[in-house]
């Protein structure tokens, strides 16, 4: 499964992207503003680490404006993928898109039925909000196990990008069902590779070191 940041913070995705478990980015107008950046400037830089796939979300609401707004930003950076929201403007927008060969991320996605139609229409990932229907008190993990069923049975190329992670069980359940993409938050990531008996072994390993003759 590939590791996404959720994030606007080119420092952030410089750390994980030198580390080397970052497969990619997506950003959204919320995560952008709070950087106080240009847009375009904040693309470039995150394209310019050699992040391979890279979201960039249209503001626009109609499908003529999120095409106009499609096309500039995949001439950004061969990296960007187009963010389109689920909506019928949307969907009419990325059938269009996906025909001129723009890969594009539709997003916003809340329903199994959603996922199949961004999949007809030809969207290269599809974005379920997992947390968000936890918030609501449904299962947002069932989602993705339908989703993941749906596109087994007809083969779809689109793939499912787990978004709105809260924490890491929301990423190894991800993981467990199939899952292509898992997105989340800078916090989450760093959490993936902790554990307190990781850290109270390392420390009895350094402790007992200091036992060892060194001469």
């Amino acid at each position: 499964m590939q590791l996404f940041l959720d994030t606007a913070s080119v420092t952030d995705i410089r750390t994980m992207w030198e580390i080397g478990i970052l497969d990619g980015v997506t950003t959204n107008p919320t995560l952008v503003a709070k950087e106080g950046r240009r847009f375009e400037e904040v693309l470039r830089e995150i394209c310019a680490l050699g992040v391979p796939s890279v979201s960039a979300e249209v503001v626009a609401t109609e499908t003529d404006g999120m095409l106009r707004e499609g096309r500039h930003l995949r001439e950004i950076h061969p990296s960007i993928y187009v963010k389109v929201p689920m909506t019928p403007a949307g969907l009419r927008a990325t059938r269009i898109l996906a025909r001129e060969k723009t890969r594009v991320n539709m997003t916003l996605i809340f329903s199994a039925n959603q996922a199949l139609l961004a999949a007809k229409v030809g969207a290269s990932y599809v974005s379920p909000f997992i947390g968000r229907l936890d918030d609501q008190g449904q299962d947002g993990m069932e989602l993705i196990r339908d989703i993941v069923q749906i596109y087994r049975n007809y083969k779809f190329p689109t793939q499912v990008l787990v978004a709105s992670i809260r924490h890491p069980v929301h990423v190894l359940e991800a993981a467990k069902a199939g899952a292509d993409i898992a997105t989340m938050p800078y916090a989450v990531m760093e959490k993936l590779a902790r554990h307190p008996l990781t850290d109270l072994g390392l420390a009895q390993f350094l402790k007992d070191w200091e036992k060892v003759p060194k001469a």
